[in-house]
C-alpha cells in the first residue's frame, strides 16, 4: 500500500506562492488517512460477520434435520454395549420334546497376561503351573520374561480355578467375562449335540459357534437374536434316550462289540425319539479328529447311526417280499421253491450253512430266512423296479435327518446293476446303506406304506409322505416280521406284552481294500412294535459281536442284537406310554360248579 505524505512538498510551496497556510493541507491528509483506514477495518468487521452468520445458519440447519428425524422416528430400546450380553443373546438353547436342557449357555471367564503389568513373573508362572497341571513353568516363564506384551493363558477357566489364579495375587493376570456351551447331560446324546467352540475371540469376549451335530446344522437359528429366547426344540427324549444309551452300551459290552448304534423312530411323524452311537463322547471337553492312518469308524466322533453304511444283511428281505406282494407277484402263502443248485453266471447262491428249505411260502421265506427264497422272487420283480423301489424308500442318498454328519452317510451301490446284484441285494448285499435308512424303510412298512423322512425336530403331527407300497403290502409284511419273532430267528426278541416283529441280519464286514472277514460281521436287528398297531421302529446294530453261547461263538445278529433290542425296548416302551396287552394264557383244567 502506498501512503500519501501528510505534508508533500509541492502542494505546501504552491500554498506559500499564493499566500494560503500549508498547515491545512497536513490536516487534510491527516483526516483522508483516517477514513481509509475506518473504511478498511468496517469491511473486514463486516466479512467476519457475514463468516460467522453462515457458520451458524449451518449449524441450525444441521440440528433443525436431526430434530426433524428424530421426531419421525420409531423410538427403540437401546442395546447393551457389553460384547459378552450380545453374544449370550445370540444362541439359544436346546431342548428335548418334553422342554428339558440338553444345551445351554454358560458364563465363565478368560484368563490372559500382560507381562508388562507383572511384579514377578517368575512366581506368577509357578503359580499357574500348580494350578494348571498340563501348563509348562518354562514355557511360561520364557513368554513373561521375554518381549511379548499379550499370553493366552486360558480361553475359559472354572470358577475354582479363578479363585487359585486370584490367590497369586500378580496384577499382570487378567480375566475376561465369556460364555461357553455347556452340555449338563455330559456324553448324552453327544453324537446329535456335536458341540460348540469359539470363533471370533477378544479378551472380553468370544463368539460361540456350533461345530458339529445339530450345534452346526443350526448354527444360524441358535445365534440369530430375532429368536429371542425361543429354544431349538428336538425331537429327542432326554429319558428314552438315556435309557437307551444305557441298554445300548450294556449290550456291546456282554456281545464284546466294537461298536454299536439304535435307532427308535415315530413311524407317523418321523421324529427320532433317541439315536445312539457306541462309544461315545463328552461334548463339553470334545477329542480331536484322529490323524491320518486311521479307520474314521475308530474315532468316538464317528456316528455309526448316519455315517456308517455297512451292508446290512438279511433285515432287507422285508423289502423284496413287500415290493412282490405289491406287484401282485406273490402273497404270504404263495409258494417258492428255494432248493438249490443256484447259480448267478458263475456265481452260486446258497443258504447260511447250506441249509436247503425246499418248496416254502414267501412267509417262510422271511421267517428262515432263505437267500434262494428271496433271490427268486427278486428275479420276479426284476432289476429296475427292485431300484425305483428301493429309490423311493430313501436308499440311493444320504439321509435327510438334520444333522451335519447325515451328509456323510452315502450309501455305496453296484456300478452294473445286474441280475446278480438284484439277487444279493434282495437279501442285503452289495449295497451298503446306514442304520438311519434302515429305520426309514421299515417305518414305511409299518405306519401302512408311506415313505416319512427321519427328522431331529419336534412335530405336531403325522407326516406322512409319497406312498410307497399299498397297505395290503405293508400288512402282509408286518405279519412275516411278527412270525420271525415267533416262529424264527429272533425268538430272543420277544417282549410280553408287546407284540415284536422284526428282521434280523447278519453280513460279513467288507476289509478296507476289498474282500471280506471271516469271522468279523455286522449284526443288526429291525424291529416295529406292537405289530398290531405299530408305533415305533427300532434298529439295533452291533459293530463285530461275539458271544460264547452253549460252547460254541456266536456272531449272529439273533444271538448278539436280538437280545440287546429285546432289553431295549421291554425299558423304553412303559417310557414311551406303551401300556403292555396281556395275552390270555392256558386256563387250569379246573370245572367250577355251584352249590
Amino acid at each position: 500500500m502506498i501512503r500519501t505524505p501528510l505534508r508533500p512538498l509541492a502542494r505546501i510551496l504552491d500554498a506559500r506562492a499564493k499566500g494560503e497556510n500549508p498547515g491545512l493541507i497536513e490536516k487534510e491528509n491527516i483526516r483522508q488517512r483516517h477514513d481509509d483506514m475506518q473504511d478498511r477495518a468496517r469491511a473486514r468487521a463486516e466479512g467476519r460477520l457475514l463468516v460467522l452468520g453462515g457458520f451458524f445458519l449451518c449449524a441450525f440447519v444441521v440440528v433443525g434435520v436431526r430434530m426433524g428425524l428424530m421426531a419421525t422416528s420409531v423410538p427403540v430400546e437401546p442395546l447393551a454395549s457389553a460384547p459378552g450380553a450380545m453374544i449370550a443373546a445370540q444362541r439359544a438353547d436346546i431342548v428335548d420334546r418334553q422342554g428339558r436342557i440338553l444345551a445351554t449357555n454358560f458364563e465363565t471367564h478368560s484368563l490372559y497376561a500382560q507381562p508388562q503389568l507383572m511384579v514377578d513373573p517368575i512366581a506368577a508362572a509357578k503359580g499357574l503351573a500348580q494350578v494348571f497341571p498340563d501348563l509348562e513353568e518354562a514355557r511360561l516363564i520364557k513368554d513373561f520374561t521375554g518381549k511379548r506384551k499379550f499370553v493366552w493363558i486360558r480361553k475359559k477357566i472354572s470358577p475354582e480355578q479363578k479363585q487359585a489364579v486370584h490367590d497369586i495375587g500378580d496384577p499382570g493376570l487378567l480375566f475376561g467375562p465369556r460364555e461357553m456351551r455347556l452340555y449338563p447331560n455330559g456324553k448324552l446324546a453327544s453324537h446329535v449335540m456335536g458341540g460348540a467352540g469359539f470363533g471370533k475371540e477378544g479378551v472380553n469376549a468370544a463368539e460361540v459357534i456350533g461345530v458339529a451335530g445339530v450345534e452346526r446344522q443350526f448354527d444360524g437359528y441358535l445365534r440369530d437374536p430375532a429368536n429371542g429366547s425361543k429354544p431349538l426344540q428336538l425331537s429327542l427324549d432326554l429319558t428314552v434316550q438315556a435309557a437307551s444309551e444305557r441298554v445300548l452300551l450294556g449290550g456291546m459290552k456282554i456281545m464284546n462289540a466294537k461298536g454299536a448304534s439304535s435307532v427308535l423312530m415315530d413311524v407317523h411323524t418321523g421324529e427320532v425319539i433317541s439315536v445312539a452311537s457306541l462309544p461315545a463322547f463328552d461334548p463339553n471337553d470334545r477329542p480331536r479328529p484322529p490323524t491320518s492312518g486311521f479307520d474314521p469308524s475308530d474315532s468316538p466322533l464317528f456316528n455309526r447311526a448316519v455315517q456308517g453304511v455297512y451292508e446290512l444283511g438279511s433285515v432287507f428281505k422285508i423289502f423284496t417280499a413287500a415290493q412282490a406282494v405289491d406287484l401282485g407277484l406273490a402273497n404270504s402263502n404263495t409258494i417258492i421253491d428255494t432248493s438249490g443248485p443256484m447259480r448267478i453266471g458263475r456265481f452260486p447262491i446258497g443258504e447260511f450253512k447250506n441249509k436247503n428249505y425246499g418248496k416254502i411260502s414267501v412267509a417262510d421265506i422271511i421267517v428262515k430266512s432263505s437267500n434262494r427264497g428271496t433271490g427268486r422272487l427278486a428275479l420276479q420283480i426284476g432289476s429296475k423296479r427292485q431300484q425305483d423301489f428301493l429309490n423311493s424308500l430313501g436308499m440311493f442318498d444320504p439321509t435327510p435327518f438334520e444333522i451335519v454328519e447325515a451328509k456323510g452317510g452315502q450309501p455305496l451301490m453296484p456300478k452294473n446293476w445286474g441280475e446278480l446284484s438284484t439277487v444279493t441285494i434282495s437279501y442285503g448285499h452289495g449295497l451298503s446303506t446306514s442304520p438311519m435308512h434302515l429305520a426309514a424303510g421299515y417305518a414305511a412298512i409299518a405306519n401302512g406304506g408311506h415313505y416319512v423322512s427321519p427328522t431331529i425336530l419336534r412335530q405336531n403331527g403325522p407326516q406322512h409322505g409319497p406312498r410307497v407300497m399299498s397297505s395290503e403290502a405293508a400288512l402282509a409284511a408286518r405279519g412275516m416280521l411278527r412270525k420271525v419273532v415267533t416262529d424264527g430267528t429272533a425268538s430272543f426278541g420277544e417282549v410280553p406284552g408287546y407284540q415284536v416283529g422284526g428282521k434280523t441280519g447278519t453280513a460279513d464286514k467288507p476289509k478296507p481294500k476289498g474282500g471280506y472277514y471271516e469271522n468279523k460281521v455286522i449284526a443288526t436287528f429291525a424291529t416295529l412294535f406292537p405289530a398290531s398297531d405299530p408305533k415305533y421302529v427300532l434298529i439295533v446294530t452291533l459293530d463285530e459281536p461275539s458271544i460264547l453261547a452253549y460252547g460254541e461263538k456266536r456272531r449272529t445278529a439273533g444271538w448278539t442284537a436280538v437280545p440287546v433290542a429285546a432289553e431295549m425296548i421291554g425299558r423304553i416302551a412303559p417310557l414311551l406310554g406303551l401300556r403292555p396287552q396281556v395275552e390270555p394264557g392256558v386256563t387250569a383244567g379246573i370245572t367250577l360248579t355251584s352249590n
